[in-house]
């Protein structure tokens, strides 16, 4: 490396400088690099009271920091690893994913099962909403949008809200009631509590610097996850999730899931692999091809026909 600082483009929300300095520590314990935050503004983050899906769905987090490594003004860009689309921009590679955090989903304000008949769940993802129709077809649904602050601040206001484990963890809050729901009973969005580093393709110093950060079963779990979000298809409106573990002789395991938008139908799988796109290819095309999914996607509004990106 050449460069005494690296400069990470970053959004500036308190989640996100949190993941930014969990990578700058990486860099500096393992491999001696500095960095220095460059903050940037999203449309996700400028347009905090629009649902996700009427901004366009994934990559409304990700964008405009991707822009601003390939335009110069930053070496690297940090990201939640559910906000990137399944396919990166021409000029960009992702580089590291560090070790992942908790990849569940968290019910705050009550427990799943103690949740009145008709009560109220604020969430802004489609697939959060889809699974929880699914398992109780009872449940109401308001859109939740915000910062984890901002959202937190709102719960009261219903009977409960979901957000992501890994949020609430590495901010370190602590809501009076929360109920982390198991991958197995609820499928976690692609990426879910895994960090994303990206840098510029031809930047061979800095692909080299962010070796430190990289932890491979991370990054074989979230590869796997992608490839199923690929071969899903970029404009996928339909709630879809996929979590994979790693084995202890180093399997894959990947668990797949695609859903309509109202619950009513829910398509789930687990099936294990050795290679990553291998895998998460597969998985999707099962759940396309031989289970229905297809049908699902041909009976989706194009209008919504995007995943959902909500931490």
């Amino acid at each position: 490396m050449t460069r005494t600082v690296l400069r990470a483009a970053t959004r500036g929300s308190a989640l996100a400088r949190r993941q930014t300095s969990i990578v700058a520590g990486l860099l500096a314990e393992a491999g001696g690099v500095a960095t220095e935050p460059v903050v940037v503004s999203t449309a996700g983050d400028r347009l905090a009271g629009t649902p996700i899906h009427a901004m366009g769905g994934k990559g409304v987090f990700v964008r405009e920091v991707q822009a601003a490594v390939l335009d110069g003004r930053a070496d690297i860009a940090v990201h939640s690893a559910k906000d990137l689309p399944s396919s990166t921009p021409e000029g960009l590679v992702l580089a590291a994913v560090p070790r992942r955090g908790d990849p569940r989903d968290a019910l705050v304000g009550c427990r799943l099962a103690g949740l009145p008949a008709g009560a109220t769940v604020a969430t802004g993802s489609v697939r959060r909403k889809a699974q929880l129709a699914w398992t109780r077809p009872d449940l109401a649904f308001a859109e939740l949008r915000g910062n984890i602050a901002t959202r937190l601040d709102k719960a009261s206001a219903f009977d409960a809200i979901v957000m992501a484990a890994a949020a609430l963890q590495r901010l370190g809050l602590e809501p009076d009631v929360v109920d982390v729901l198991e991958p197995d009973v609820f499928v976690p969005q692609v990426g879910q509590g895994a960090i994303a580093v990206e840098c510029r393709t031809d930047d061979r110093a800095v692909l080299e610097a962010l070796l430190a950060a990289e932890h491979g079963p991370s990054r074989r779990a979230v590869d796997a996850e992608r490839a199923f979000l690929a071969e899903l298809g970029g404009d996928c409106g339909l709630p879809a999730g996929a979590h994979a573990t790693i084995g202890p002789t180093g399997t894959l395991e990947l668990t797949g899931l695609l859903a309509s938008v109202d619950g009513r139908t829910l398509l789930r799988d687990t099936r294990p692999g050795a290679d990553p796109a291998t895998l998460g290819r597969a998985m999707a095309r099962h759940l396309l091809h031989d289970l229905g999914g297809s049908e699902l996607l041909a009976a989706t509004p194009t209008i919504s026909r995007q995943p959902d990106s909500s931490t």
